[in-house]
């Protein structure tokens, strides 16, 4: 007879997969995927790695649910934005601001979610995540043009494009964020069953901060800029409403 897992062993077995996807997001935010090696997240959620195997097979599993995890997070905190306006031209903007913002406040992290050398199957996510906001500013597109409030156009298309200018936008300050001597990856041990995960061809070049460039003022200089572009973008009005 197959053996069935108590309820006692469940509970246990799922907050044990809950501690490794807390501690993988706090690797995440500070040394990004490179340093979320399996052996770290067993290390930072203080289970043994072997116990990491037994929730995910390896760390492409991982770094997929883990990517799950913190991108529901930021779509739910563009959605709350997005609620408290009025006009869709705000609401857009709200997606703009939201997301920017939210972004320079955790530079490592959102450099980790949208431009960090990943696997296949993460950037499979990634294209998932952009569809998201894409979803989000296409249909208030639409409804501000059915209104007459902007012009005629594709707003699929539209959103997309702003979706991907933003993004690039945002490369650049994310990039500029320095990288802690704690990033640096941990080698990965190789387990029973378990091919070692292959490193990548080149390492990444050194991120600097230019000077002056502090996170404050990054978000003071560049969100304002990114909401101005999209509305104009729009073909609508930038003022200090919106």
């Amino acid at each position: 007879m197959a053996y069935r897992r108590t309820p006692a062993v469940q509970a246990r077995l799922d907050a044990q997969r809950e501690a490794v996807l807390q501690a993988a997001v706090g690797l995440l935010a500070e040394r990004g995927y490179g340093g979320c090696t399996m052996a770290a997240v067993a290390d930072r959620a203080g289970i043994a790695t072997g116990s990491v195997y037994q929730h995910f097979t390896n760390k492409a599993e991982l770094s997929v649910q883990l990517f799950r995890r913190v991108v529901t997070r930021e779509i739910a905190a563009v959605n709350a934005a997005v609620a408290r306006r009025e006009t869709p031209e705000q609401r857009i903007a709200a997606v703009v601001e939201t997301f920017a913002a939210r972004a320079l406040r955790a530079p490592r992290l959102a450099y980790a979610l949208l431009v960090e050398p990943v696997d296949a199957v993460v950037d499979a996510e990634r294209l998932v995540f952009r569809r998201a906001f894409r979803d989000v500013i296409a249909a208030e597109i639409a409804a501000a043009v059915a209104a007459g409030r902007l012009p005629a156009q594709d707003p699929v298309l539209t959103a997309a494009a702003l979706v991907g200018a933003v993004g690039e936008a945002l490369a650049g300050p994310l990039a500029a964020e320095p990288e802690p001597e704690s990033a640096r990856a941990e080698p990965e041990p190789e387990s029973a069953g378990m091919e070692p995960e292959s490193a990548p061809a080149e390492p990444e070049p050194p991120r600097t901060t230019p000077a002056g460039a502090g996170p404050e003022r990054t978000t003071a200089e560049v969100v304002p800029a990114l909401v101005s572009f999209t509305l104009r973008a729009l073909g609508g009005r930038d003022d200090s409403d919106a």
